[in-house]
């Protein structure tokens, strides 16, 4: 017999997910997602979890807090099978857990226990791992602990950045969430502990974060400027004499190797350069120096503007040997 499922999710990575309940033999209760935002000029933010249900004629709800007496009846009156959970943004009461017959479930984007919490991509690719993948795991109250019902693997690209492994993730999340809702169904579903000792944590980052510490090696930044995309933005300022600091996002750096080096006319003093100064620019190529080896900057985005090429950049700024990429200094917050 088909499951009866109530989906809860509201971000991007949950929409593959969703999409795959819908066209299964499964029967889609609802879909609960966070309320509708507001943004600049009052305009509505779109939700497209909200869009793909409404197409389909699926209830939607949205309360602002799922735990109230008044969310657990109405959960309560749908009377699911179970819930699948995948980026939804609030935490879940153990009454609310008890609600569906045989249980809630998590897609979660790491290969638990590692990197538990609310950014696991974002630490993954900062923190220079190879491999990642998805996890669904059933729900308990400590924070992504639960025995995990299926897991699948994949490397991390090394031009990966957060976003674009994002994607990738909630494509393999699909597949993996009604695999294990058929083992529900067929009751031959088998859960794994969790191994608590080798847990691992991935909070929230705030938006101050995104800054570029350039005495950090040429790897670990180039890992930093890809995990910070598309939030909280790698950012440093470009700090030139007579000019005000000058705010920049840096979008995609690369590691200079031995041979790229070597075709680069670097001043040999340029080794005693403090971290996050310019050693080489050309009307096409700026290398700075960082706590251990050189990188290229190739592509920045200035406050306002659109992403350019560094090539597009230094057609209006220029910038020479000796400025200093820095992180914001506090007369320039």
């Amino acid at each position: 017999m088909a499951l009866k499922v109530v989906m809860m999710g509201t971000g991007t990575f949950a929409i593959p997910a969703f999409q795959a309940l819908i066209d299964s033999q499964h029967e889609v209760l609802g879909l609960y997602t966070q309320p509708d935002r507001t943004g600049r000029g009052h305009h509505r933010h779109k939700n497209p979890m909200k869009e793909l249900a409404l197409e389909h004629g699926i209830p939607v709800f949205q309360p602002a807090k799922i735990n109230t007496p008044e969310s657990l009846e109405e959960l309560s009156q749908l009377k699911a099978d179970v819930l699948l959970v995948a980026a939804y943004g609030q935490i879940l009461s153990q009454k609310l857990l008890d609600l569906p017959r045989l249980g809630a479930f998590n897609l979660h984007a790491s290969l638990l226990p590692a990197y538990r919490g609310a950014a696991p991509i974002l630490y993954a690719i900062r923190n220079g791992e190879t491999m990642t993948g998805v996890s669904l795991f059933r729900i308990e109250r400590a924070l992504d602990s639960g025995p995990v019902a299926a897991m699948v693997e994949t490397p991390i690209d090394p031009k990966e950045t957060t976003g674009m492994l994002q994607d990738r993730l909630a494509e393999l999340a699909a597949p993996l969430a009604m695999d294990v809702l058929d083992q529900i169904e067929q009751g031959t579903l088998v859960e794994t502990p969790q191994d608590h000792a080798a847990a691992t944590f991935a909070p929230t980052l705030d938006k101050q974060e995104g800054a570029i510490d350039w005495n950090q090696t040429a790897e670990q930044i180039a890992g930093h400027v890809r995990a910070m995309q598309p939030w909280p933005s790698p950012f440093s300022f470009l700090l030139q004499s007579g000019h005000e600091p000058l705010r920049l996002l840096i979008l995609d750096v690369e590691k200079l190797s031995k041979e790229a080096l070597e075709s680069l006319e670097i001043e040999p003093q340029s080794r005693e350069f403090s971290p996050g100064t310019v050693v080489f620019s050309s009307t096409k190529r700026v290398v700075l120096c960082t706590g251990d080896g050189l990188l290229e900057i190739r592509q920045i985005q200035p406050q306002g503007k659109r992403a350019m090429e560094i090539s597009q950049f230094l057609c209006g700024k220029q910038i020479r040997p000796g400025d200093v990429f820095g992180n914001p200094p506090p007369e320039s917050d």
